[in-house]
């Protein structure tokens, strides 16, 4: 019998409500030790459920405040048990209060990520989904909100499970051949065993192509604005924070030092770095902030690197564009407002992404947008299409893949039957191991341990 566990599943800062989240056997009883109800008869313990019930909390020194509560009956419930939520008034005097009540009258402290773990045990969601969950939370735009949402509700899971069964398929055959050699079972067309790893390890890559964009819309980009003296990377700095983040004069090397900001940029966040002017110096200050715009360069997922289409390019920018890595930059000609001297045909023959802005006006920024996510491959995702989460699952289909290939190879290598299917069953613990079907309890800590509480 699952303990009762309590925790406060709201935000810890004033709000209009909070809520308290009781779960287990029992949760019900414990509850109405704390919750009065207007109307006598409507005990929390009486209700079949799926009823929200008006009310009062108190513990030993009365009552303190309103609260409606909602009870959710097992197995049709968040966790698969009894789930009691207590929506009171979202002061946080008054849900520690309401929180120490119920502790007081039974419940016990939920663990990091306690109620979603019991979800998952009680087979309310698998391991993708429960992971989904954090993701949720975290959203920080529509596109990465509407992944994380197609994962909560199993398209991962969906995606594996039709691989999974056709890997089920084949070791099944290949059992009843070789444990019933005497029957009439016919033997597996290679060339068809063939085509279905084939087919197999497309799927595995098709899942495994999207970590490195999701990742990117989870956690944001390290872009680095690089480009000569003076050619408006601060004020693309500013445009871009909408504010006056870096100081912009007209004198060359006003910015010495790398000035930081994370900002919004279409569905992504850019971890922006506005460097010092990329030249040759004898200034022993100046010098320390170029050597510190080159690390930056070098460090960066996705470059900006801006020059001034008012004037012919010059040695600092010919110098710069053979530094920059060309598959991450996006070359900003910048003052479009002004006539325009530069030679832009070296520099549509240098890089794949070229874009013209007036920075000073704010004019081009769409353009810039649609430039960064496509460099970034952001325009790839299908909202509603499975994304790896987490290094965990990417590492898992990583594994199964290997072992697909290994049992391909095999099988071109003309190795007995014995040897494909301990390859293929290695694949199907990997796919296991992601979904949660088959997991050590020390995985299933370290996915939980990252939970907040309340989850």
């Amino acid at each position: 019998m699952a303990k009762v566990i309590t925790a406060i599943s709201t935000a810890s800062a004033p709000a209009g409500l909070g809520v308290i989240r009781l779960s287990g056997d029992g949760a019900t009883r414990i509850a109405d030790k704390v919750f009065r109800p207007v109307v006598s008869t409507r005990t929390l313990d009486s209700q079949s459920g799926y009823r929200a019930v008006y009310g009062h909390v108190q513990d030993e020194d009365g009552v303190f405040d309103e609260c409606v509560a909602t009870v959710f009956r097992a197995p049709h419930s968040y966790t698969g048990e009894d789930v009691v939520e207590l929506s009171c008034h979202g002061g946080l005097y008054l849900l520690q209060r309401a929180l120490r009540a119920l502790i007081s009258a039974g419940a016990e402290p939920a663990g990091a990520g306690e109620f979603t773990r019991r979800a998952f045990l009680n087979g309310k969601v698998d391991l993708t989904q429960a992971e989904a969950v954090m993701d949720l939370i975290a959203a920080n735009g529509r596109l990465a909100a509407k992944t994380a949402l197609a994962a909560r509700e199993g398209a991962v899971f969906k995606r594996l499970q039709v691989l999974k069964e056709t890997l089920i398929g084949l070791q099944a055959q290949f059992s009843a051949f070789v444990d019933y050699p005497d029957d009439d079972i016919p033997e597996l067309d290679a060339i068809t065993l063939e085509q279905t790893l084939i087919e197999a390890q497309t799927t595995l890559s098709s899942l495994l192509s999207t970590y490195d964009v999701g990742k990117l819309l989870r956690e944001g980009v390290d872009t680095a604005i690089v480009g000569s003296p003076n050619v408006g990377k601060s004020t693309l700095m500013n445009i871009l924070s909408g504010c006056e983040r870096s100081i912009v004069t007209p004198i060359a090397g006003t910015t010495r030092d790398v000035v930081q900001e994370t900002v919004r940029v279409g569905e992504l966040f850019l971890r922006l770095s506005d460097t010092a002017g990329i030249h040759h110096t004898d200034d022993a200050v100046e010098a320390i902030g170029v050597e510190r715009s080159r690390r930056q360069l070098e460090s960066a997922a996705l470059v900006l690197a801006v020059f001034d289409g008012s004037r012919p390019l010059l040695p600092d920018d010919l110098e710069l564009i053979e530094q920059l890595p060309r598959e991450t930059t996006i070359a900003v000609i910048n003052k479009q407002d002004l006539e325009q001297k530069i030679n832009e045909q070296y520099i549509l023959g240098k890089f794949q992404h070229v874009v013209n802005v007036g920075a000073a006006q704010g004019s081009g920024l769409e353009a810039l947008t649609e430039a960064i996510q496509m460099v970034t491959g952001i325009y790839r995702l299908n909202e509603s299409e499975p994304v790896l989460a987490t290094e965990r699952q990417r590492y898992c289909v990583c594994r199964a893949q290997d072992a697909l290939q290994e049992a391909q190879t095999a099988l071109q290598d003309g190795m007995t039957l014995d040897a494909v299917s301990v390859n293929i069953d290695s694949a199907l613990t990997a796919i296991l191991e992601l979904t949660g079907e088959r997991v050590t309890e020390t995985v299933v800590d370290g996915i939980f341990a990252r939970f907040c509480v309340g989850k």
